[in-house]
């Protein structure tokens, strides 16, 4: 598209790391943090997986019923996109671990809920994008706050103490 991004855009891939990030910074509960790197993580595998999966995926599949749909059919995966999410959510989250933010022990958590968002995010597009019951931009948001909710539910479980 031309014209780059729009404000709703980019507040619907950063609003919800941004107040996971701001709660940590009040709170200074690790959780918050790691609830961040997921929301962070899900947001770059979404975007990855959705322009490399149009690029050179073939025959993407909708993901509600495994029909084969044109590319850049809404809930529409490839394998090769999925697998370039996969890998964008590790980078983002290595990052997180590499400066620290992170332990590297639980950086798998924030991996593991941002691909758990990528897909949320592939089945809100199939089912209610589609409809349009919800725009793009709703979605993307909602992607990323199940993967930074389910890190955060995850993280509060099991991180005792600090990082």
């Amino acid at each position: 598209k031309d014209g780059g991004r729009r404000a709703s855009q980019v507040l619907a891939n950063l609003g919800v790391a941004t107040i996971a990030a701001v709660l940590y910074a009040i709170y200074g509960n690790p959780a918050f943090l790691l609830a961040t790197a997921a929301a962070l993580s899900e947001a770059a595998a979404d975007t990855v997986s959705s322009e490399i999966g149009q690029a050179v995926g073939s025959n993407p599949h909708l993901i509600t019923n495994w029909k084969v749909v044109p590319v850049g059919t809404n809930g529409g995966i490839t394998l090769v996109g999925t697998m370039a999410g996969v890998i964008a959510a590790v980078i983002v989250s290595a990052v997180f671990s590499i400066t620290g933010l992170v332990s590297w022990k639980w950086s798998g958590i924030a991996v593991g809920s941002a691909i758990v968002g990528m897909i949320a995010d592939s089945f809100l597009g199939a089912w209610l994008e589609r409809r349009r019951i919800l725009n793009n931009d709703l979605v993307n948001l909602l992607g990323t706050l199940v993967a930074a909710t389910v890190a955060m539910l995850v993280g509060w479980n099991f991180i005792s103490g600090p990082r």
